[in-house]
């Protein structure tokens, strides 16, 4: 029987070598990658074959493990996201659930659980915490008593492209596009462009349309604002 391939990346040591060792002890999983930071974890994700990627949230970055999520959905979807951490606010939760990853579990559950989590994963079932499952029934039923929030999540958010998403993430904080480009660190012209593609989308005129559909419907978190 073949083994899960597992890329690990937790920036404490201790905890890293920890998991490994855990993991590594197991007759179905095979860690083949362990790393410290979200930018290796990208690398690995890159030039090994991995099937789940069990990431912590705040590394180099508090967002560090998000931004890996999001670069795995867009280059390798194939691979199957876990968050483990410590943060396990409804914010953290959402924002976090927003990149399509499978599971979020928070750090000090046993080692059986966690075994169980991945393997679980591994085969489409998630196997989320009660915690976790709470806060997004209540987040779905939210958007379920406006139709209207409903449609908008599904049929645009829902769309978003990494790069989209961070480009919202950018309106909302009330960035001109010579900012945007600066934060980037990419030509005025490829926002611009970037801009021209998230309006029609939307199907807005003005990205100000944009920001104030977000607003009102309450979610500016799934931007990490």
């Amino acid at each position: 029987m073949s083994k899960l391939k597992i890329l690990l990346a937790e920036d404490m040591d201790i905890i890293r070598e920890d998991l490994e060792m855990t993991l590594n002890s197991q007759d179905d999983m095979e860690v083949v990658g362990s790393v410290p930071t979200g930018y290796e974890a990208q690398n690995a994700g890159d030039k090994i074959d991995v099937d789940i990627a069990l990431l912590d949230i705040e590394m180099e970055t508090n967002t560090a493990g998000i931004k890996v999520a999001n670069y795995f959905q867009k280059y390798h979807p194939h691979i199957k996201v876990i968050y483990l951490t410590a943060h396990e606010t409804t914010e953290t939760i959402l924002t976090a659930m927003a990149t399509g990853a499978v599971d979020f579990i928070v750090k000090g559950c046993s080692d059986e659980v966690l075994c169980e989590h991945i393997r679980k994963a591994a085969i489409g079932e998630a196997h989320l915490e009660s915690k976790v499952q709470s806060v997004m029934i209540t987040e779905y039923q939210r958007l379920r008593k406006s139709e209207k929030g409903l449609n908008f999540f599904i049929e645009n958010l829902s769309s978003l492209t990494p790069t989209e998403r961070e480009l919202v993430g950018y309106l909302l904080k009330h960035y001109k596009v010579k900012q945007i480009a600066l934060a980037k660190h990419v030509e005025v012209v490829t926002v611009k462009t970037q801009i021209t593609m998230l309006l029609r989308k939307f199907q807005c005129r003005r990205t100000s349309k944009i920001v104030k559909m977000v607003e009102e419907l309450n979610l500016n978190h799934l931007f990490g604002v």
